[in-house]
C-alpha cells in the first residue's frame, strides 16, 4: 500500500485513511475466524453454495430475509425447518448461522443427540443452570435433527429446560424430520408437547421444505456414470 500511495501521490489523510480501514478488515477477518471456529458449523454450507432449483417449491425469501438482518435475533425469535431426511435442513440453517456470525452476532451448532447428552450430564452433576447460562453467551444455538431425539423422560426433561430457558431470551434454530404433530414421539409428555411446540413457535418463523432427497439424487447420478 505504502507503493501504491507513493506512486499515485496520495495525501497523508487518504493514506492514513486507508491503514484505517485495512486494519478494520483485518480484524473483522479475523473475528469471523474465531467465531466460525467457536461455531462449530459444517463446513462449506452458505446460501449460495445451496441448490435451490431442487425444492421448486421451496419458498426462500423469508429465509433469505433473516439473513441479511439481525434483528430477529434481538428480538429472541425462532426459525424451525421442517422436512424429510436429505433435503437441504442442515445446509440451511448453517447458511443462516454463517451470516449472523458475519453479522457479528454470537452461534452455536449442536446436533441434538450430542447437546441433550451434555445437558443430561450436566443435571446429573446439579450443573444444568450453570450450563444454561454460559450457553446464553450465544445469540442462536442450532440443534441439528431433533426428530432423532429418543423419547425418555430424561432428555425430554432437558429439552424442555432448554426451550423454556431460552423462551424470549434467545434464539433456536431447530431442524427436524418430524412436524410437530408427531412431535409426541419427542417428548413422553402430551402436556410438554405442547408447552415446548407453544414456546418454540410464538415468535418464530416456520420453514417447510418439500423435496427429494440431496443424497439419493446424488447416488442415482454416481450409479448412472
Amino acid at each position: 500500500m505504502e507503493q501504491k500511495a507513493t506512486q499515485q501521490h496520495w495525501a497523508y489523510d487518504r493514506f492514513l485513511l486507508a491503514l484505517c480501514e485495512l486494519e478494520l478488515d483485518y480484524r473483522q477477518q479475523n473475528r469471523i475466524k474465531r467465531a466460525l471456529a467457536e461455531a462449530k458449523l459444517p463446513t462449506g454450507k452458505s446460501f449460495t453454495s445451496f441448490d435451490f432449483e431442487h425444492c421448486p417449491s421451496f419458498k426462500s425469501a423469508p429465509l433469505i430475509q433473516l439473513a441479511q438482518d439481525t434483528a430477529w435475533l434481538d428480538r429472541a425469535e425462532n426459525c424451525l425447518l421442517f422436512g424429510p431426511s436429505g433435503v437441504g435442513k442442515t445446509h440451511l440453517a448453517a447458511a443462516l448461522g454463517r451470516s449472523m456470525i458475519e453479522m457479528g452476532k454470537r452461534v452455536k451448532f449442536f446436533s441434538a443427540y450430542a447437546l441433550l447428552q451434555h445437558l443430561q450430564q450436566a443435571k446429573l452433576q446439579l450443573q444444568l443452570a450453570s450450563i444454561l447460562a454460559k450457553l446464553d453467551r450465544f445469540d442462536l444455538l442450532i440443534i441439528d435433527d431433533l426428530g432423532y431425539v429418543k423419547k425418555s423422560e430424561a432428555e425430554t426433561s432437558v429439552l424442555f429446560e432448554l426451550i423454556a430457558h431460552r423462551y424470549e431470551r434467545k434464539s433456536l434454530i431447530i431442524t427436524a424430520n418430524q412436524p410437530f404433530s408427531q412431535w409426541d414421539h419427542i417428548f413422553a409428555d402430551d402436556m410438554m408437547t405442547v408447552a415446548a411446540v407453544d414456546r418454540l413457535i410464538h415468535h418464530a418463523l416456520i420453514v417447510e421444505i418439500h423435496a427429494d432427497s440431496f443424497r439419493k439424487r446424488n447416488a442415482v447420478e454416481r450409479s448412472q456414470k
